[in-house]
């Protein structure tokens, strides 16, 4: 896997059904590196600390590979890297093979993979479509969210290597179908709430 772009937002105000809303969603690529942080990537801005950022999502990623996917179903709009949210951009990147609580080597740091993301209604903000919300949901593509273990920079070309698989365990892709296709697999949702390393607010929600 490879970094094929870094991006980052300020939080901006927007217009959406009537009310303001500030969101960091607004992220674009930068050639300059990003540090990594525990609780967060440098210069890259968050407005609702509550639902993202902190430790659990410390990172964002989003796989390059999922782009025409999307391109297909919403043809004619630009979907330049970082539309999802995602701070880098990753060639190669599969939630089909990714375990939760594996461990990553990416530039110069260390990161564990702690959960899907599930999309809320800034992505329809985005997107400037609410049905973006419910096919993203339906898709099999939440992209990964990691903790960072050890800080450091990342650039655009660095390699993303596995350090430390957690066999069996399981992938990112199955604990985020417990929110759409899995969603009455109550044996399914046991099991991920035994994952040690799965982030806990993602617990709680299928408890």
């Amino acid at each position: 896997m490879q970094i094929i772009s870094t991006n980052i937002g300020r939080i901006r105000e927007v217009s959406w059904r009537g009310q303001k809303i500030t969101t960091g969603i607004f992220k674009e690529p930068v050639n300059e590196p990003l540090f990594l942080g525990k609780m967060g990537i440098n210069k890259d801005e968050v407005a609702d600390l509550k639902h993202h950022g902190g430790s659990d999502k410390a990172c964002y990623l989003y796989s390059a590979d999922c782009y025409p996917y999307w391109k297909k179903r919403f043809p004619g709009q630009d979907l330049n890297w970082g539309i999802f949210g995602e701070n880098l951009t990753v060639e190669g990147l599969d939630e089909g093979t990714i375990k939760i609580g594996e461990v990553y080597t990416i530039g110069k740091t260390v990161v564990q993979v702690s959960q899907p993301r599930l999309p809320c209604y800034k992505l329809g903000i985005r997107f400037e479509s609410e049905k973006i919300v419910k096919q993203f949901l339906d898709s099999p593509y939440p992209g990964v969210y990691l903790r960072v273990i050890e800080e450091g920079y990342v650039k655009k070309g660095d390699k993303m290597e596995l350090f430390k698989s957690n066999d069996p365990g399981m992938t990112v892709r199955d604990v985020y179908s417990l929110f759409s296709s899995n969603k009455k697999n109550t044996d399914m949702k046991a099991q991920a709430c035994e994952l040690e390393f799965l982030a806990e607010s993602i617990k709680k929600d299928l408890s």
